[in-house]
């Protein structure tokens, strides 16, 4: 197992240690509810999209890179 790492707290900025903090990486359960409620309460948002939306989600019927064969008449 990897070693113990210490980080401040993205709520309160104490130290909160991975081995000593079982709500790590905050430093108390308090600070990870505070940050699931910033959270369900959409003050975070994600800035950009995780998908490209330009992309389709599947490849058209002809597209050589799904690796069906079709049969030419």
């Amino acid at each position: 197992m990897l070693g113990a790492m210490t980080r401040p707290c993205p709520i309160c900025r104490q130290p909160a240690d991975s081995e000593t903090d079982a709500d790590f990486p905050f430093c108390s359960e308090r600070c990870r509810l505070i940050d699931l409620g910033n959270w369900s309460s959409e003050k975070y948002k994600v800035s950009e999209p995780v998908l490209d939306e330009s992309m389709p989600d599947e490849p058209a019927l002809d597209d050589p890179s799904r690796g069906e064969k079709r049969d030419s008449k």
